[in-house]
């Protein structure tokens, strides 16, 4: 066994490892911190089959984007862990089935390829892990594959939107269209009333003054 192999399966142990603690570990910080070390770890497979750039934008995405934004919505919002856990146990054996059933699927896929006999790497797949080479395959060959994934992503990202703005009882909202309508009468009322100074308040004051002591 060579290095390179030995550092894929250290790197596939700890990925396997982290993988299963962000499914299994209680505080949420943990899980996302678990998360974090799951994509430094894909990163470095990455990097042993030369994509050093799909290994950049893993970390700077995923760990330096994505990652800081859920752990600050981790952190700021009052999340019952116990209620989030409800029924884990309950739904566990359908979810490791289809954990098997992934597993299997994936492994029949990448299986054809390890047991081929002329399975050595081809002269130019040596450089698709570079910037040129990746731009060149996406806008060339599979063009058409880009722009469905952009759409669906679009959509996803319409769909969070829809989803956040619904109206909910347990939550408070602005309604632009209202507040627009809303005219100066229904917010402020003129009130008439007699006007007093306060020389008239004093010079009252002490006349009741006056009575109370001569009482």
């Amino acid at each position: 066994m060579d290095f390179v192999t030995a550092l894929f399966y250290a790197f596939s142990a700890i990925l396997i490892i982290a993988a299963t603690q962000v499914i299994t570990a209680r505080n949420p910080v943990h899980a996302a911190l678990f998360l974090v070390l799951s994509f430094f770890t894909a990163a470095g497979i990455w990097l042993l089959l030369k994509a050093e750039f799909l290994a950049i934008v893993l970390v700077l995405v995923y760990v330096g984007a994505v990652m800081v934004l859920f752990l600050f919505v981790v952190m700021m919002l009052d999340i019952d862990i116990d209620k989030l856990r409800e029924g884990f146990w309950g739904r566990l054996p359908l979810a490791a089935i289809v954990g098997v059933i992934v597993a299997l699927e994936m492994s029949a896929v990448l299986l054809k390829g390890f047991l081929r006999p002329d399975n050595n790497v081809p002269a130019a797949a040596s450089q698709i892990g570079g910037t040129k080479a990746l731009g060149l395959e996406i806008f060339t060959n599979y063009l058409f594959a880009f722009e469905v994934a952009a759409a669906i992503l679009l959509l996803a990202i319409v769909a969070a939107v829809a989803l956040t703005l619904r109206r909910r009882k347990d939550s408070k909202y602005f309604d632009p269209a209202a507040a627009v309508k809303v005219k100066a009468a229904d917010r402020i009322r003129i009130v008439s009333m007699k006007a007093e100074s306060d020389r008239a308040r004093a010079k009252t004051d002490t006349q009741a003054n006056a009575e109370n002591t001569g009482a």
